[in-house]
């Protein structure tokens, strides 16, 4: 038994002192990602530029993918193909998926120009470019799953690809059943695991400056506890005082 004191009822512990595993895991989450870096109140002023806009756009089309495929599943083919309702949703299935690769593919080229991977990101952004190739996957098996001409005959042409490489026996394009469990459990699961990781680590290092970032351009709101200036209500984000780094602190985490 532990002979270290207790921290008294509703006083936080010290995570100085954490002898076990889940004190210890506690003590590095903490320090990577504090609740004040998980969920900030303040952004960079470069934030408000539209080029910051796309990655957002690409989570919550992702939200959508994710609970209408989950309505769908539950309710079944006979649903979604005859009912009026269930080929709404069958369709916002559909262009949510459309959205979800268009806003992905304007997110990552402007991050490919603008060196995402500046400043210790370089994990951030192999974790972007995964999801990409990963949700690649999932929309083919979402297509294959039409069962219509077009979807039979490529998912031939695939199966001829995919033996040719070895991972025909795991990835039997022809196997309705098989393509059904990856595309609704197996292959969502890897997309939203990475796709957390991924928001995790922009969290931890921060968004990234644009390349162009002077002092000027890389302020933080008023509010921010290290601006030492009161926020003031209506100002602009961008007409803070100066500050002598182009980065946020968090950035360079």
């Amino acid at each position: 038994m532990s002979t270290r004191a207790k921290p008294a009822p509703g006083m936080p512990g010290q995570d100085a002192d954490a002898h076990t595993w889940t004190g210890k895991a506690r003590r590095w989450l903490l320090g990577k990602l504090p609740p004040d870096k998980l969920l900030p109140e303040d952004q960079p002023s470069y934030v408000m530029s539209w080029a910051y806009v796309f990655g957002m756009g690409a989570v919550a089309s992702l939200v959508w993918i994710i609970v209408s495929g989950v309505v769908l599943g539950l309710n079944g083919p006979q649903w979604y193909h005859v009912s009026s309702l269930g080929g709404f949703v069958n369709s916002s299935h559909l262009w949510s998926v459309e959205l979800f690769f268009i806003f992905m593919v304007v997110h990552l080229w402007l991050k490919f120009w603008m060196a995402a991977w500046r400043g210790g990101r370089v994990l951030t952004w192999i974790t972007g470019m995964l999801s990409f190739v990963v949700s690649i996957v999932a929309a083919f098996t979402g297509y294959l799953l039409q069962t219509n001409f077009d979807s039979q005959w490529i998912a031939f042409e695939a199966k001829d690809a995919l033996n040719s490489v070895g991972v025909g026996a795991w990835f039997n394009v022809t196997d309705l059943g098989q393509i059904f469990v990856w595309h609704i459990t197996l292959l969502p699961l890897a997309v939203g695991a990475v796709v957390v990781l991924h928001v995790l680590l922009v969290r931890v290092h921060g968004v990234v400056p644009p390349l162009e970032a002077t002092e000027d351009d890389a302020q933080l709101r008023d509010s921010s506890p290290e601006s030492g200036h009161p926020a003031e209500p209506g100002r602009p984000v961008g007409s803070a005082a100066p500050r002598k780094s182009a980065e946020p602190k968090d950035a360079a985490l």
